[in-house]
């Protein structure tokens, strides 16, 4: 088969699986709400020639957000973030950035001192640290009589905070010891898990514990409470780094998930001041269509304080490793089976091949008693080990060799709660609201590298919803931090410009019944006395909400039409804003639909006599109960005939619209196979001429044949004949030559033809 034949029809083929991905991609979700930065309703607070606002510290009990910046801690009012309370700069000194200009650092971004690990004590004092110029160092610090107060009392931060300020690095206090994942030197090729003095102890700097690895953020588990075992509280780590089980040409970036227990004190003799209960598995986020696995940004742990811990819920934001690809996705993951997994689960073990290199591969022999990075449980208490210092070699030995789990931790339902196409996201916060049906919803909110945030939750048959994507910041600006107060309901959002304060719910953006119900989101309802849509938690009348998106409850008022008149020829816009990215506007003159009704944008008269007439705008949008159509714009023309346009020029009226993104995807995929069929009509034609050419030019050849030419012999060359022309007389020689190019002319389309 020719190869453009074969390219044809299997365009053909994929064409309906073509208009299919267009209509139901998941990888499109749209959000119902686009919020510009001008009309966010947020507050936002800035300092001038201050950068980097990326640690945060809720201090509820002091109704304060302590922010580390480059240079300064600020101490803001919960409540209201441009209300500055208080706070202290932490510059670093000239001998500081020369030093740090000479190990070949940058005097402008690098040796400044950026503030990276801020944390509250038991005693209510908090614990700072900050790069200081590439030498890390910790502070405690203060906040009394509406003060905050820097205590200079240096503590070396080398494994506590990171050396490089765009280093990734997490960390963690529990019960005043700080729990930090960083590098122990300048350059940054010696990674730990460290839990610092007095008890200090850190993981070993072994490619099999820690291969290049970006720290993303720590969590704290009660798994002491309610165990029937006995077991310890765990501090569980989430990172990516380069996997050492896979054979590939290049290295191949994973996501990891890794936990120690609370209560180890290293080993007596094997694993000395190192934890002998680290271990590590793949945290697996897999995308449909796509081979190479997602890398972890950030997680954020949700617990019901009424539930049992097993029941948490960690949630997690990927984005791909690959530069050419934009998708971004979430996925959740239950506690109880990252437990199971590190608890039950089979260990990988390293191999020597006979290409001299290592292949990991599932250990097959015996397991060790007690079992290795298990934490000191009941069992191990009845074989008389009491503490880490008393595990045999055995087991410390093994698990200095073998930190990997085998089996990947898979995520609830298999598949990401939402993947999206667009900016990439950055960071999650997860807040559980309970709406007028009485189910619970885990609302995420997820900031991006636009500097926008993503308001979306899963409604209990999986579909996922996007309630509204806002703009955070004037011009887009990674989000570097979020955080939540319970105190205040409050969403707090740092970048390197500024903090953002903004509520959760926002429903005054929707201004009807239908606007507001139709936005399915569960923190709003429609309050039919005070006739706008406001917050759940903040009404005492019966709303109306319904998270299926039925409006049909809603009684909206219909709007008095705007009195328009214009004069013949006059060109007018009437105006239709679109209450939804999901909704499309529906114009209608007295009753009946117009033919050329533009789906957004306004309306365009023309000024005819026949104009005049009341113009009313919908807008309708889908979803699963039907179709629901919300009056936007009323207006009644008048045509004023004693007045004329100065042009005088009367056009008929071309009424504008501009498509849905996937409308032009679809004509562009029907003009193809338009040319695929034209491609393939052509060739069947070509084909046909070809017979006929060739059964004319034998005829034509046939005739062109002389008697004396069919006596010559065949082997005669032409060449030959040429030259015996030429020795010819006069006006042989004249006739000749003519028959000798006729002939050579011949010859040459003989052989194009038979190439």
């Amino acid at each position: 088969m020719h190869p453009l034949l074969s390219l044809s029809v299997f365009g053909l083929l994929l064409l309906p699986v073509a208009l299919m991905l267009v209509e139901d991609s998941p990888l499109e979700s749209v959000p119902h709400r686009s919020v510009p930065y001008q009309s966010n309703n947020t507050l936002l607070f800035r300092e001038e020639g201050v950068f980097d606002y990326s640690t945060m510290l809720l201090r509820e009990d002091l109704d304060l957000l302590v922010v580390g910046a480059r240079g300064e801690v600020f101490a803001l009012n919960l409540t209201d973030v441009t209300k500055k309370i208080s706070s202290a700069k932490w510059e670093v000194s000239k001998q500081q950035v020369s030093e740090c200009k000479r190990k070949g650092k940058n005097e402008e971004t690098d040796c400044k001192n950026y503030i990276r690990v801020l944390h509250k004590r038991e005693d209510g004092r908090m614990y700072v640290c900050g790069t200081n110029a590439f030498d890390p160092e910790c502070h405690y610090m203060s906040f009394s009589d509406g003060k905050l107060t820097l205590q200079k009392k240096a503590e070396d931060g080398k494994g506590k905070c990171p050396f490089d300020p765009f280093q990734r690095h997490a960390s963690i206090m529990i019960e005043n010891d700080l729990y930090s994942a960083t590098s122990m030197n300048f350059l940054g090729s010696e990674p730990v898990l460290m839990r610092s003095a007095p008890s200090s102890i850190r993981t070993e700097i072994k490619s099999s514990w820690l291969y290049d690895p970006n720290f993303v953020s720590m969590a704290w588990m009660p798994e002491s409470k309610q165990s029937e075992d006995g077991d310890d509280d765990k501090v569980y780590l989430f990172f990516s780094e380069t996997a050492v089980e896979y054979d590939c040409y290049r290295k191949l970036v994973v996501s990891r998930v890794a936990r120690v227990c609370k209560g180890d004190l290293g080993g007596e003799r094997t694993l000395q001041k190192r934890w002998t209960s680290f271990l590590k598995a793949r945290l697996d986020c897999p995308i449909p269509g796509y081979r190479l696995p997602f890398i972890i940004q950030d997680s954020y742990r949700w617990c019901d304080s009424s539930r049992h811990w097993k029941d948490c819920i960690f949630y997690a934001v990927f984005t791909p490793q690959s530069e050419i690809s934009d998708i971004s996705a979430v996925c959740a993951y239950r506690m109880s089976d990252i437990s199971k997994v590190f608890s039950e689960g089979k260990y990988k073990t390293p191999a020597s091949v006979e290409t001299s290199f290592i292949k990991w591969v599932i250990f097959s022999g015996e397991v060790p008693v007690p079992r290795p990075g298990a934490c000191i449980n009941n069992e191990a208490r009845k074989m008389g080990i009491n503490q880490t210092l008393q595990l045999p070699d055995r087991t410390l030995q093994f698990i200095r060799d073998k930190p990997l789990m085998d089996q990947a931790i898979e995520p609830i339902g298999g598949v990401p709660v939402l993947s999206r196409r667009g900016a990439k996201f950055t960071q999650i916060i997860v807040n559980q609201v309970q709406a007028l049906d009485g189910e619970k919803y885990n609302v995420m909110f997820i900031g991006t590298d636009q500097g926008t945030l993503l308001k979306a939750f899963r409604y209990s048959d999986g579909e996922m919803i996007i309630i509204e994507e806002v703009q955070l910041f004037s011009s887009p600006q990674p989000v570097k931090i979020l955080q939540f107060s319970n105190k205040t309901g409050q969403i707090y959002a740092g970048s390197d410009v500024g903090v953002v304060q903004l509520s959760p719910a926002n429903c005054e953006r929707s201004s009807t019944c239908k606007g507001c119900v139709s936005a399915r989101d569960p923190y709003c309802g429609w309050d039919s006395n005070k006739g706008k849509c406001v917050s759940l938690s903040g009404s005492q009348s019966t709303l109306i909400q319904n998270m299926n998106g039925n409006s049909f409850d809603c009684k909206d008022e219909p709007a008095e039409p705007s009195p328009r008149t214009i004069s013949l020829g006059e060109k007018v816009e009437l105006n239709c804003p679109s209450l939804s990215n999901l909704a499309k506007l529906l114009w209608m003159k007295d009753d009946h639909e117009l033919q050329y009704s533009p789906q957004n944008g306004p309306l365009i008269l023309n000024g005819l006599a026949n104009d005049a007439g009341l113009y009313r705008c919908f807008s309708v949008e889908k979803n699963k109960t039907g179709e629901h159509r919300t009056l936007v714009a009323s207006y009644q023309v008048s045509i004023d005939s004693k007045r004329s346009d100065k042009t005088g020029v009367t056009s008929v009226p071309q009424p504008q619209s501009s498509s849905a993104s996937h409308t032009g995807l679809i004509c562009v995929i029907i003009f193809l196979a338009c040319c695929i069929l034209l491609l393939l009509t052509w060739m069947s034609c070509k084909s046909r001429l070809r017979l006929l050419w060739d059964g004319m030019k034998g005829k034509k050849d046939e005739q062109q044949q002389t008697p004396d030419q069919e006596a010559k012999q065949p082997s005669e060359p032409l060449v030959a004949k040429t030259l015996n022309n030429h020795n010819s007389a006069g006006g042989d020689s004249a006739e000749t030559d003519a028959q000798t190019v006729h002939l050579s002319s011949m010859q040459f389309i003989d052989d194009e033809s038979s190439v």
